[in-house]
């Protein structure tokens, strides 16, 4: 059984509150695409990330807003910008890395809040179940075209109503495996 891969490019999550000082006071997304969890969109909104070696312009924020934020890139990306991003399931960022966000209105200095996103399925009840799967289940997931074929191994299932079924890659594990759209898991 197969399902959709899918690449999640370096991004930002932000409170209400880092909205507004980058932003301005009352400043809502807009937005300019729907993405494939419900509810979950990208918005027309750019920051850069400042890091202790350099800075990376017109990076998207995921809207809608969160409880904390979190600023996920891709373990390159982490470097390039000296940013010590250690490699999480999306919302564990105590203690993970730092970096300054910069928009038109405002800057935030995070003091943590930078991580480089574990690899993980997004499953609805009813797909977990035929899948045979539990939350926070690890898999081995099979994937890959173009002579670029692989096994990614440490994949979290992660189960909640509301979740649509897909695995989620950074951009260097895409490439790694040739662009892949579909997955299956093998153990």
């Amino acid at each position: 059984m197969k399902f959709l891969v899918e690449t999640s490019a370096r991004h930002i999550h932000v409170t209400q509150e880092t909205l507004e000082i980058l932003f301005g006071k009352g400043f809502q997304m807009t937005v300019k695409k729907e993405l494939s969890q419900p509810g979950q969109f990208a918005t027309n909104e750019r920051v850069t990330i400042v890091g202790p070696k350099k800075e990376m312009a017109n990076v998207s924020i995921l809207g809608p807003c969160r409880p904390e934020n979190q600023v996920e890139l891709s373990a390159g990306d982490a470097r390039a910008l000296g940013i010590a991003a250690p490699v999480r399931e999306s919302g564990d960022v105590a203690g993970s890395g730092a970096c300054k966000l910069v928009g038109p209105c405002g800057e935030v200095e995070l003091t943590e809040g930078v991580i480089v996103a574990k690899r993980h399925i997004h499953f609805d009840p009813e797909s977990a179940e035929k899948f045979g799967v539990v939350d926070k289940q690890v898999v081995k997931v099979a994937c890959g075209k173009g002579g670029r074929k692989l096994i990614f191994d440490d994949v979290v299932c992660r189960v909640s109503p509301k979740y649509a079924l897909a695995m989620h890659i950074d951009t260097e594990e895409a490439n790694a495996c040739g662009g892949a759209n579909e997955g299956e898991i093998v153990e």
